[in-house]
């Protein structure tokens, strides 16, 4: 067998390396980039990743094709050019169409499709083609295919690992997505047998633009937080208000001015079931799982002076914002522990807290391993004898998540109560609602006394309609736990 001596083995392994870990980039990002417009749910994750087979799948089969119709090294070199173009392009298409679409599963496959599949398909075909220029004969065949199949895949795990561990903890987004997009327009000039001058302007033309798109186009952000698109905005009605958006979704409300206003029903129920369980000012120490924009901490060191909150914040983009316009830091008894709260709980010594606050969310729905019976031992667990759970749970008619979260709670805890508006629990209704749960009994009607001073009436279950409520609702474990399925509107009946 011959190998042609215009691609050597060294150089072969570089350009396939780069073109696979240039998908695994783009497919990592786009995660990222869409969750603003489409949410990050496990269809938008599914999305994603169909989407980047897909375009392999169709890179490949082109890439091999025109490899045998076509000088191999000039169709690896166009692929190159074409899919570092398409990387450039990624997050202006994004910004561009995003406000296009809605939440749900087919608007994630059409953005995520007009995105990426273009720069996927074209990096794709890149190793069929130089796999072709690295062929002359059958002998030693499988050697090559191999080498340059391990390769690839070498490339696909160093984009994942690389992106997902470093990259986007150590840069902004764009700036990874220009560092990608450029080792390929490089690797294409050097893959290129010829090279002439109109091309190579036209291209770097191309690339100087898109680059300028990729920067200028509006986004939704504020900071890309390792987990989110995030933004602090400004209430024109309180000047002093600020609201904390995380992707698509209006997370937190903070009043500057005033710390004890609470402008989301959802937190204003929160501070019901805190003074019904703990009545006067006393001092409560609570887990707070999910930061955002600190609320509730915020509330309970002005309220109840000499309370401590522990916060489990996954993401320290999101600490850092709250830090820099929100007024994080001068709160009282404040400790922020930064990591997977499931994991960071589990390190929480037993009887610690009176309290715990679940208002963590990717995207609508509480994530997977917060909403399981085994999370809800974790936080009994935490809590001393007589403490309370209250969480926050966004759910849409026919409420089938809420339902199956208070299923989860009644089996871990002997008294749960509902806390939600009628026009929520209503045919076509939703939005955020609560649950408290307690190992001791819940005094529904000073609750309900209490969430009608702050405005609503009517609001609060008590346990026996909350568990009627929940019959036939699945238990969700660590083992099953669709949440993202059973919030998903399309599919309610």
């Amino acid at each position: 067998m011959r190998h042609d001596d215009g691609v050597n083995a060294a150089f072969a392994r570089i350009v396939v390396l780069v073109s696979g870990a240039a998908i695994l980039v783009v497919e990592t990002l786009a995660v990222r980039l869409v969750a603003p417009y489409v949410g990050l749910t496990l269809e938008s994750t599914t999305a994603v990743i169909g989407v980047a087979l897909a375009g392999i799948a169709a890179g490949a089969a082109l890439g091999g094709r025109w490899a045998d119709d076509l000088p191999p090294r000039a169709v690896a070199a166009g692929a190159l050019a074409v899919g570092g173009l398409g990387v450039l392009a990624v997050r202006p298409l994004v910004r561009l169409f995003g406000p296009v679409f809605g939440p749900g599963p087919l608007a994630a496959v059409l953005l995520v499709a007009m995105s990426t599949l273009l720069s996927v398909t074209a990096l794709a075909m890149v190793t069929p083609a130089v796999t072709r220029a690295r062929l002359s004969g059958l002998d030693g065949s499988g050697t090559v295919v191999g080498s340059l199949s391990a390769a690839g895949t070498i490339g696909s795990l160093a984009g994942t690992f690389l992106t997902g561990f470093v990259l986007v903890a150590l840069l902004p987004i764009a700036a990874i997505l220009v560092g990608t997009g450029a080792a390929c327009l490089v690797l294409a000039l050097l893959t290129a047998t010829t090279r002439t001058r109109a091309a190579t302007t036209a291209t770097g033309v191309t690339a100087a633009a898109l680059v300028v798109a990729l920067v200028a186009v509006p986004g939704r952000c504020d900071a890309d937080t390792t987990y989110y698109c995030a933004s602090v905005q400004p209430d024109p009605r309180r000047p002093s208000a600020r609201v904390l958006v995380l992707d698509d979704l209006r997370h937190s409300y903070v009043d500057l001015a005033d710390p004890t206003h609470l402008e989301f029903s959802y937190t204003r129920r929160f501070a019901a079931a805190i003074d019904t369980a703990f009545p006067g000012p006393a001092p409560v120490s609570a887990v707070h799982v999910g930061g955002g924009g600190f609320t509730m901490p915020r509330w309970l060191a002005a309220t109840r002076p000499g309370s401590t909150s522990t916060v489990l914040e996954v993401d320290a983009g999101v600490v850092e914002l709250g830090r820099r316009e929100l007024g994080v830091d001068p709160i009282e008894g404040l400790d922020i522990r930064l990591g997977d709260a499931r994991t960071t709980l589990a390190r929480l010594p037993d009887g610690s807290a009176d309290l715990v606050v679940g208002d963590a969310f990717g995207a609508r729905s509480v994530p997977w391993h917060l909403a399981t019976v085994e999370f809800a031992d974790e936080v009994q667990r935490v809590l001393r004898p007589g403490g309370i759970y209250v969480v926050n749970v966004i759910d849409n008619h026919p409420m089938r998540l809420l339902a199956a979260e208070t299923a989860t709670l009644a089996q871990r805890f002997p008294h749960v109560v509902l806390l939600a508006a009628p026009a929520q629990l209503a045919r076509g209704g939703g939005g955020n609602t609560v649950l408290v749960a307690s190992d001791a009994p819940i005094d529904t009607a000073t609750l309900a006394a209490r969430v009608a001073e702050r405005g609503e009436t009517g609001t609060v279950l008590d346990q026996a309609a909350t568990r009627r409520f929940a019959t036939g609702a699945p238990v969700l474990t660590d083992g099953r736990a669709p949440v993202d399925q059973l919030l998903t509107p399309f599919r309610s009946a």
